[in-house]
């Protein structure tokens, strides 16, 4: 599996709300981190398996469009940037986008999620106006 395949079975697994397909594309190492929107960091198998068992159980089911991926690949490890358009099954507009950062590993049994952090997007901000006859941007610090 490479690491867009590995992708495409994390997204799968989150629509489908398979807890066992979700941990099959995690690293069998120890050190897994997820943090989902609003979330602690969750450390470990048993904290992140619990942590998705959880946002199955409640019985919410989306739906998920990846977009605007930004990629970094080395031999052995890769790290996606992407914005998630995430909506509820069966409504076709999305909630407030979400920015994910999904890190994958390569290991003996393929490509394999070490890390998935995901927090909501910032609202775009509005236009700054500048007074009549200003010449330079106005920066606020």
């Amino acid at each position: 599996m490479n690491p867009q395949e590995c992708e495409a079975a994390f997204y799968e697994a989150l629509e489908k709300a398979d807890l066992e397909a979700m941990m099959g594309v995690w690293a069998d190492d120890e050190e897994i981190i997820c943090v989902h929107p609003g979330g602690p960091r969750l450390v470990g198998h048993a904290a992140v398996r619990e942590a998705w068992r959880l946002v199955f159980q409640a019985g919410t089911r989306l739906t998920v469009q990846v977009g605007q991926v930004v990629a970094m690949q080395s031999m052995m490890m890769t790290t996606h940037c992407v914005h998630e358009f995430i909506a509820l099954k069966g409504e076709a507009r999305p909630v407030a986008p979400v920015v994910a950062t999904n890190v994958y590993v390569r290991s003996g049994n393929g490509w394999k999620m070490l890390l998935h952090h995901s927090s909501p997007s910032p609202k775009p901000e509005p236009p700054v106006t500048q007074p009549a006859g200003a010449t330079h941007p106005k920066v606020l610090h």
